[in-house]
C-alpha cells in the first residue's frame, strides 16, 4: 500500500480526525470493516506459512518489500475487522523510510480508543502487526555509528 498522506504523523492525524466523526463504537467497527474491504488483494502465492503473522487469532499474511528509503507492506486477513486494523497500520507506515517508521510510535491506536475497544486477542494481533513493521524497519535501517 502506498502512502496517501505526506508523513506518518499526518496519516495518524487524519485517522484520528476520521474516527472522531463517529458517535459510538458500533459505527467505528463498521468503518473498520469498510476499510478492511479496501485493502488490495494479496497474491495467493504470498499466502504461505512463511508470510503468516504469528500472534493473531485470525489468519494474517504480511510481506515487506523495499529498502531503508521506502518499505512497502502488503497484508491481508481472513477477518474484515482485522483487515481494517491492517489498513490503518499500513496507511501510517507503508511506503515510509525505515527512519520515519522507527521515529513514529503508533499514537493513533490510543487516539482513536482502539486499545480500550479491542478484544485481548485482537489487541495481541495488532501488537504483533506493529512489532513486525518495527522489526522490519530496524532490520533495514542503516547501522548507527
Amino acid at each position: 500500500m502506498r502512502p496517501t498522506e505526506a508523513s506518518a504523523a499526518l496519516a495518524q492525524a487524519a485517522i484520528a480526525e476520521e474516527f472522531a466523526y463517529f458517535a459510538d463504537w458500533s459505527e467505528r467497527y463498521q468503518y473498520l470493516i469498510d476499510l478492511g474491504r479496501k485493502l488490495p488483494p494479496l497474491p495467493e502465492e504470498w499466502k504461505t506459512e512463511a508470510n503468516r503473522l504469528l500472534g493473531c487469532q485470525s489468519m494474517v499474511w504480511i510481506v515487506a518489500e523495499g529498502d531503508a528509503e521506502a518499505i512497502e507492506f502488503h497484508a491481508i486477513s481472513d477477518s474484515t475487522i482485522v483487515s481494517g486494523l491492517i489498513f490503518l497500520a499500513l496507511r501510517v507506515y507503508s511506503g515510509r523510510s525505515a527512519a520515519e517508521i522507527l521515529a513514529t510510535p503508533p499514537d493513533y491506536v490510543g487516539a482513536i480508543g482502539l486499545a480500550k475497544h479491542l478484544s485481548a486477542t485482537r489487541s495481541n494481533g495488532m501488537a504483533s502487526l506493529l512489532d513486525f513493521i518495527q522489526a522490519t524497519a530496524r532490520r533495514l535501517a542503516p547501522p548507527q555509528e
